[in-house]
């Protein structure tokens, strides 16, 4: 038999990686090219963090291994964080730093789940949980959410699904990648009142609260339910993307099995990263934090106040994160899809934004995400270029007499 690579590696390639392929080209070439594809804030890691990093660096401090749940000053800093802004008081025990929240996903589905268990997922969503879950050998089973349930899944849906055959697990996400619509504390609570009463597993992402516009940061599934899995990060609201430091919460029967995945997969998360981030938890931080988040509010505001004039339909409540998911289906012109839509802005304006297929593979065609962690200034060039080449598209012919593209 010849050498072939396995099954469960054949995951498409996420198509964000791909616009910033076609970025890189085009300024490769000269092109001033404003990038509204990926979830990357802007501002960089908080003051406090960095000093504390060009401290480790130039006294060559001594960086070995940590503990596998990570450095204890930092999972005291993270209870600490959950008793600032969760009234939570948390044992740093039941806190495992990861590497990245990605790090913390595979974890929680390695540890939570069994090949061929059903795990639901929001459709659209981020496209990494499903992945993951596929190549571990569960069953994704897709909630195909909308307009009508704030593109959130519903406990409703969640029985619907269960009906069909039982559901292990599902994956919530607010503020959601790549909608940014929340899920109300009263719909949050019923789920996971249906969940625990089904015996099903939660799995919360939280990466990003705290970047919101509600006038909360977000509601902990741990304030409702300690059997959740509950998974975090230092990328959104702390501007740490490249660290890759996340963090969990873990439910007291899951731990033993989380500490010895961790210890077998990555030893440890980053250690400068982890001695660095503790000054994340700082007054100072925090505050350098929000005042990223009015930026990222004044971005949104802009594109949202574009809406009328773009003629975009569809358009998630932006409640939280930094997007704007929005649909095109009456304003793709001659274009076929969102991904060949996306690739002539592109080509014509120089402007990148995120075709949906990424997130919904039955309705992505007709959605586009824009991502506002550039900051208002880039979002209102953006938008200041993207308005002609909207509006240009009505003369344009139909799909059938235009070359499809891609990137």
């Amino acid at each position: 038999m010849p050498l072939t690579p396995s099954r469960r590696s054949e995951v498409p390639p996420f198509t964000v990686m791909t616009v910033l392929q076609a970025v890189a080209e085009a300024r490769a070439q000269g092109r001033e090219v404003i990038s509204l594809c990926a979830g990357e804030p802007g501002q960089g890691a908080p003051g406090p963090v960095r000093d504390v990093a060009a401290h480790l660096m130039i006294n060559e401090i001594p960086l070995g291994y940590s503990e596998t749940r990570g450095l204890l000053a930092l999972r005291q800093a993270i209870a600490g964080h959950y008793l600032k802004w969760y009234d939570l008081d948390l044992d740093p025990e039941r806190i495992c730093v990861t590497t990245g929240s990605s790090g913390a996903f595979l974890l929680a589905f390695l540890s939570a789940f069994d090949p061929g268990d059903r795990v639901a997922v929001a459709r659209p969503g981020y496209p990494a949980y499903v992945n993951i879950l596929r190549s571990l050998g569960c069953e994704v089973v897709e909630l195909d959410t909308g307009e009508e349930v704030r593109f959130q899944p519903t406990a409703e849906l969640l029985a619907a699904a269960h009906t069909q055959a039982p559901l292990t697990g599902v994956i919530l996400a607010s503020p959601a990648n790549p909608t940014g619509t929340m899920i109300a504390d009263t719909e949050l609570e019923a789920i996971l009142t249906w969940c625990r009463d089904n015996e099903v597993r939660v799995v919360s992402d939280e990466i990003y609260h705290g970047v919101t516009f509600t006038g909360s940061v977000g509601t902990c599934a741990w304030q409702l339910d300690e059997n959740a899995v509950v998974i975090s990060s230092f990328s959104k609201y702390w501007g740490m993307t490249g660290w890759r430091l996340g963090w969990m919460l873990m439910p007291a029967d899951l731990a033993p099995r989380i500490d010895a995945l961790a210890g077998n997969l990555a030893l440890c998360a980053p250690v400068p990263a982890q001695h660095a981030a503790v000054a994340g938890f700082t007054e100072e931080s925090y505050a350098e934090c929000e005042r990223a988040v009015a930026g990222f509010a004044l971005a949104r505001k802009i594109v949202l106040d574009a809406i009328p004039r773009l003629g975009w339909a569809g358009v998630a409540p932006a409640d939280g994160a930094f997007y704007v998911y929005a649909g095109i289906r009456d304003q793709l012109g001659p274009y076929a899809d969102s991904v060949a839509w996306c690739s002539a802005l592109l080509a014509e304006q120089d402007v990148a934004v995120t075709p949906g297929t990424d997130f919904d593979g039955a309705h992505g065609h007709e959605y586009i995400r824009l991502s506002l962690a550039r900051g208002p200034d880039a979002v209102a060039e953006a938008i200041r270029r993207i308005l002609p080449f909207q509006h240009s598209l009505a003369n344009r012919g139909t799909s059938a007499s235009v070359p499809r593209r891609k990137f």
